[in-house]
């Protein structure tokens, strides 16, 4: 049986919930990103390397111009990332089909090897942490993250409901 007072009321959070909520993702993400952390400085890589290899993996073909967008930093600092990462073998770019300018980047089979190492283990707490949750409290945890992620970015994600006769929830692989 719940303990209804235990359970916090969404519309009157205290400031000390908020704050255990902050410090709550402090440490999933210090924990979510050691391991990979670690697997990068073995190779003199860092959490930038990361981004760009997990979403060029997820996005073949995206341009620089997208990739920009998703990672909202500069075009040096991604052009040092991307530079290393190209150099090493683990990304391949190509010119555009209609527009020959633009740089269409993909993972090499190396890069596709690392981004499967990297996130194996991210995976797996993800789905560790969903099983122990359950199917209720998975989407009301992607109804937190969609309403921490800005505005802008949100359509990336369809994030359905699991309510009876709304869209099943689906993942944003198809996102651009």
């Amino acid at each position: 049986m719940v303990d209804v007072k235990a359970v916090a009321n969404p519309l009157f959070l205290r400031e000390e919930e908020l704050r255990q909520a902050i410090e709550m993702l402090f440490f999933a993400y210090r924990d979510f990103t050691g391991e990979p952390d670690s697997m990068l400085a073995e190779l003199g890589l860092g959490r930038a390397h990361h981004r760009v290899i997990y979403f060029v993996g997820r996005n073949p073909g995206i341009t620089v111009s997208e990739l920009l967008n998703i990672l909202k930093i500069t075009k040096q600092s991604l052009s040092r990332v991307l530079s290393h990462l190209v150099s090493e073998g683990y990304i391949n770019q190509r010119p555009g089909d209609r527009d020959r300018r633009q740089r269409l980047l993909s993972l090499t089979d190396k890069g596709v090897e690392l981004e499967h190492r990297l996130t194996a283990n991210q995976r797996e707490r993800i789905a560790a942490a969903f099983r122990t949750a359950g199917a209720d409290a998975v989407q009301g945890f992607r109804l937190v993250l969609h309403g921490i992620i800005d505005p802008e970015d949100r359509r990336r994600f369809d994030i359905g409901r699991s309510k009876p006769g709304m869209p099943p929830t689906r993942t944003a692989a198809g996102h651009r």
